[in-house]
C-alpha cells in the first residue's frame, strides 16, 4: 500500500459491505483522506457532515481502518474549510499482513494439545474420525483458530469439497429471512447438502425454538449422509442453558474437546511465533513481561505482538519494557491498579453466588463463605500479579500459608468439577469486561 489514498479506498470498501447505499453515499463516499500520521488517519468533510459522522460513524469508521491495517488508528476530522496540506499521495502506510488461521499458525501446548489433535484428524478424515467434533472453552483461546484450520486444511485436500463456516447468530438470522421471504426450502438445501458444517458459537441457538428445531434436522441429515460437523462454544453441551435435550445428546455423540487458558510457555512460544511472522524481533524479557501480563486471553497475546510491530513502524523506536509498556497499556491486565480488580473480583464472586462482598474479606469460616473466599482468592491471582502475602492482605489480612492452602484446594476442586471451573471462567470474562 503505498499512499493513504489507497489505504482509505479500501477502508471505505469494507464499510461499504457493512452498510446501507444511502449512508455510504451521504455520509462515507464524501469524506477525503488528508492525512496519516503517527496512527492518526486525518479525513475532511463539510462543517455539517463533519460533526454527524464524529458522532454517528467514528466508531465504525475505526474499526475498519483496524480490519484493514491490523492494529488501531485514531480517527480526525477535519472540515474542508480547515488550511491543510494533503499527504494522501506521498505518505507509504505501513499495513501488517493478514494470516490464515491454519495447523501451522496454532501454537500447540498442554491446555489445547487434546483439541488441536482431534481438530487433525476430522480435517484429514471427514466424516470418519469424530462426529461431531465439539470444542468448548472461553473467549480468545483459539477455537475459531481451529475450525478455521480444519476448513483451510479440507479445502486444500478437496477443493470441491462444500464447506460452510458460520456463527450460531447467522444461523438464526437466515431461518428469520427463509421464514420472512417464504424460500425455507433454499435454506434446506444450503445446509443440508453440505459436505462439511462448521459452526462457531453454537450457544447462540440455545432458547430459540424455531432455531433449535431447524438444527435438529439439518443435524440428523448431515449425520445420516456421513457428512462432517464441528461445533464450537464456550460451555460444554451439558451446561448450555435452554438447549434442547435432543440437541445436547447429539453434540455429545462424537467427541468432546476443551481448550484451557495457555500456560506461561504456551504463552511465550505464541508471542514468540506472532512476532516471527510478523518480522518483529522482541528480546525475552520482553516476552515474558507480555505472558506474565496477559494470561488467559490467545487473541490479546496477539493482538499485542501486533500492536507492538504497529508501534515501532510508526514511530520508528526501538523496544524496550518501557516502550511496551506504553505501546500496549490498554491491553495489559494491569491497565488498572491491583486495588481495583480485587474489588471487582470479590463483587464479582460475590454476585454470581448470591453472597454479600463483605463476608469475603471478614473472619467469617462457613463452609459457603470459605469456599466463595478461595474461589476469589484463585481469580485475584489468575488476575494480578500480587503475591500471597499480599492476596492475604485483600481478604482481611489472613496469613500467607493460609492463601497457598486456599489456591491448592481450589485447583484440587476446578480438576474435579467442571462446572466450578466454568464458574470461574465466567468470573474472570465479567471483570475483564467491566470496563
Amino acid at each position: 500500500m503505498n499512499s493513504f489514498k489507497e489505504l482509505w479506498d479500501e477502508v471505505a470498501a469494507s464499510i461499504r459491505s457493512d452498510v446501507s447505499d444511502i449512508i455510504y453515499n451521504v455520509w462515507i463516499e464524501p469524506l477525503k483522506p488528508i492525512d496519516f500520521d503517527n496512527g492518526i488517519a486525518t479525513l475532511s468533510a463539510t462543517e455539517f457532515k463533519r460533526k454527524i459522522v464524529e458522532q454517528k460513524f467514528s466508531k465504525m469508521i475505526c474499526d475498519a481502518f483496524e480490519k484493514t491495517l491490523g492494529f488501531t488508528v485514531e480517527l480526525k476530522i477535519i472540515s474542508e474549510d480547515e488550511s491543510v496540506v494533503p499527504a494522501a499521495e506521498k505518505k507509504e502506510i505501513p499495513k501488517l499482513l493478514k494470516e490464515q488461521s491454519t495447523f501451522d499458525t496454532f501454537i500447540v501446548g498442554s491446555s489445547n494439545m487434546f483439541a488441536h489433535a482431534a481438530a487433525q484428524a476430522v480435517a484429514s478424515n471427514p466424516g470418519g474420525a469424530y462426529n461431531p467434533l465439539f470444542i468448548y472453552g472461553r473467549s480468545g483461546l483459539g477455537k475459531t483458530h481451529l475450525l478455521n484450520a480444519i476448513e483451510h486444511e479440507i479445502k486444500a485436500n478437496n477443493p470441491t469439497a462444500n464447506i460452510i463456516y458460520m456463527q450460531g447468530e447467522e444461523f438464526t438470522n437466515e431461518i428469520v429471512k427463509g421464514i420472512a421471504d417464504k424460500n425455507m426450502h433454499e435454506f434446506h438445501q444450503k445446509y443440508r447438502s453440505a459436505d462439511v458444517l462448521l459452526v462457531d458459537d453454537i450457544q447462540f441457538i440455545a432458547g430459540r425454538t424455531s432455531t433449535q428445531e431447524e438444527f435438529f434436522h439439518t443435524f440428523n441429515a448431515l449425520i445420516q449422509a456421513g457428512n462432517q460437523i464441528v461445533l464450537s462454544s464456550d460451555k460444554p453441551p451439558k451446561e448450555i442453558a435452554t438447549l434442547e435435550e435432543r440437541l445436547r445428546t447429539r453434540f455429545e455423540w462424537g467427541l468432546i474437546a476443551d481448550i484451557q487458558p495457555p500456560d506461561i510457555e504456551t504463552r511465550m512460544a505464541i508471542i514468540k511465533s506472532k512476532a516471527q511472522r510478523l518480522d518483529l524481533k522482541l528480546s525475552d524479557d520482553v516476552v515474558r513481561f507480555i505472558a506474565d501480563k496477559i494470561k488467559s486471553n490467545i487473541r490479546q497475546l496477539e493482538g499485542a505482538v501486533m500492536k507492538l510491530k504497529a508501534f515501532v513502524t510508526i514511530h520508528d523506536v526501538s523496544l524496550n519494557l518501557a516502550t511496551v509498556q506504553a505501546a500496549i497499556r490498554d491491553i495489559l491486565n494491569d491497565n488498572r491498579p491491583d486495588d481495583v480488580i480485587v474489588d471487582r473480583i470479590i463483587d464479582e464472586t460475590a454476585r454470581t453466588y448470591g453472597a454479600d462482598p463483605k463476608d469475603l474479606r471478614s473472619k467469617k469460616r462457613d463452609a459457603q463463605t470459605s469456599r466463595l473466599r478461595m474461589i476469589a482468592m484463585h481469580v485475584v491471582s489468575e488476575m494480578t500479579d500480587l503475591s500471597t502475602k499480599a492476596i492475604g492482605q485483600e481478604f482481611g489480612g489472613r496469613d500467607h500459608s493460609t492463601v497457598v492452602h486456599a489456591l491448592q484446594e481450589i485447583k484440587k476442586i476446578i480438576e474435579r468439577d467442571s462446572s466450578v471451573r466454568s464458574t470461574i471462567e465466567d468470573i474472570i470474562k465479567n471483570v475483564q469486561e467491566s470496563d
